[in-house]
């Protein structure tokens, strides 16, 4: 089985431990340097990685780093007990809304974006969560 990791890049390490301990209760594990942290208390750990905005990612790259909100078909979706607790929360700590809640067979859902333009949901589950949606497990 693969083990998931995620990597976040931000432009300011600090104000991102702040904000992910503040908006989830994660827990930062290790500081492997100035700019590189682990904070767990997720069922992945999630790697803060200080990098610079307008820094490239890699070689080939057409542009830098951009901490403006920006779209990516990949983010993260936090399961939390109460959305309207968890969304108050995470605006305190400086996310936005971009939806606010919805309802869905599956609960209730409200998309954000961080303070460094990732953007995430936050998700409460009602009922049997995504089993309301049927569907057989496959393999």
């Amino acid at each position: 089985m693969a083990r998931v990791l995620i990597n976040l890049d931000v432009d300011d390490i600090e104000a991102a431990v702040r904000f992910y301990t503040g908006a989830f209760a994660l827990r930062v594990g290790r500081r492997f340097d100035e700019q590189f942290v682990e904070l767990l208390g997720a069922e992945a750990p999630i790697y803060l990685l200080g990098k610079a905005s307008g820094s490239v990612p890699f070689d080939a790259a057409r542009e830098g780093r951009s901490y403006g909100r920006h779209w990516t078909p990949l983010h993260l979706d936090f399961v939390v007990d109460d959305i309207r607790a968890a969304l108050e929360r995470v605006v305190e700590l400086g996310a936005k809304v971009e939806s606010d809640v919805s309802e869905h067979p599956y609960g209730l859902l409200a998309l954000c974006a961080d303070p460094f333009g990732h953007g995430f949901c936050l998700l409460e589950f009602r009922g049997r969560g995504y089993d309301e949606l049927g569907g057989a497990p496959q393999g």
